[in-house]
């Protein structure tokens, strides 16, 4: 069992940046892949970008390429998103992911277990 409880949320103008954090607890966390997600009001969750258990690999959705960074710290159960130049598009709540890490699909929210609760990003224009 993992449980995922995400920080690091508030209010930016666009242009300036936020770093999510995400802490893990459970034993079998370095196996997991990880991922962030988000749902924008009245849309649907999006992927936005995913490390897998080694942190030797990284995916982001085309709108986060560039701008945002994710990495994970194993030894602290830690994950981090790094987001920088926020536009107001990016308002929504972020959310944390886990899952086993099969070597595929981490774009899809189907391949997590673990979801945290979220945390609200809004970036004003």
């Amino acid at each position: 069992q993992v449980q995922l409880v995400e920080s690091g949320g508030g209010l930016v103008q666009a242009g300036g940046s936020l770093n999510l954090s995400c802490a893990a607890s459970g034993p079998t966390f370095s196996s997991y892949a990880m991922g962030w997600f988000r749902r924008a009001p009245g849309k649907e969750r999006d992927f936005v970008a995913a490390v897998n258990w080694a942190a030797s690999r990284t995916y982001y959705a085309d709108s986060a390429k560039g701008r945002f960074t994710i990495s994970r710290d194993n030894a602290k159960n830690m994950i981090y998103l790094q987001m920088n130049r926020l536009k107001s598009e990016d308002t929504a709540v972020y959310y944390c992911a886990g899952g086993l890490d099969r070597g595929s699909y981490y774009y899809s929210g189907a391949s997590y277990n673990y979801w945290g609760q979220g945390t609200q990003v809004t970036v004003s224009s």
